[in-house]
């Protein structure tokens, strides 16, 4: 691990879980503090910084969908509760002085920008941190191929997926004890064996643009940091020959 930073421009892609905290809905506000400052101290290392959030502390499309409700406007609420936490971390990272930008592939003039490509990258070369909301704009696509397509269409050096486990594992860890996990992964391989990283429309994404993606555990402080300084945290997905282990 080095004292300076491993990429110049990435892609944070956190969970709606990951906000929730110690609660079982909803905003924790402790946590988005927390994890805000962290992103702002890695943006002052002269990291440029674009962020995808989930929307599973509010809403979640597949679940909607489980209960009966129509799948497309389940999506569509889904992306609307991305929308507020897209906005409430806009709020918990200009605490701290950051300029910050919310796109949204919804058109929502009041809240927010529509996403523009050409214009999220100014952005983020002004030292603007972005946040992309809404997901694709179409029903049928998770925030995790959201976030795999846009690091792609802004030129993103990898994806941090932020979650609320350390990694990779060959199984559920909550459920099995002996589950090992993954330091690395190639594409092919989550693919083959069905592994949760991110849904296969992300992952195919990823692989067919040489992405590198990076699942950790966000609930650790300093986390995001340790990420960007190149030290071994979590497992990371890239190309490559049976480099497993």
């Amino acid at each position: 691990m080095g004292s300076h930073p491993l990429y110049k421009r990435v892609l944070i892609k956190l969970s709606g879980e990951a906000l929730m905290g110690d609660r079982q809905y909803g905003i924790d506000p402790t946590t988005i503090d927390r994890i805000a400052r962290e992103i702002v101290q890695v943006h002052e290392m002269g990291v440029e910084i674009a962020l995808v959030i989930g929307g599973g502390n509010i809403f979640r499309g597949v679940s909607g969908a489980a209960y009966g409700m129509d799948r497309a406007t389940a999506d569509y609420m889904g992306m609307l509760a991305t929308v507020i936490n897209a906005l409430a971390f806009q709020q918990a990272i200009e605490k701290y002085g950051v300029p910050t930008r919310v796109q949204s592939a919804i058109t929502m003039r009041e809240v927010a920008e529509p996403y523009i490509r050409r214009r999220a990258i100014r952005h983020l070369e002004k030292g603007r941190i972005v946040i992309f909301a809404a997901g694709t704009g179409l029903p049928f696509f998770t925030t995790d191929t959201s976030a795999a397509l846009r690091a792609i269409e802004i030129g993103a050096e990898a994806l941090l997926k932020g979650t609320k486990v350390d990694g990779v594992y060959d199984s559920d860890p909550v459920l099995n004890s002996s589950a090992r996990r993954f330091d690395k992964l190639t594409y092919d391989e989550v693919l083959a064996r069905n592994l949760k990283v991110m849904d296969g429309t992300a992952i195919s994404l990823a692989r067919d643009k040489g992405l590198k993606i990076i699942v950790f555990n966000v609930k650790i402080p300093s986390n995001i940091e340790r990420v960007i300084l190149g030290e071994a945290v979590g497992t990371v997905v890239e190309g490559g020959d049976n480099n497993a282990q």
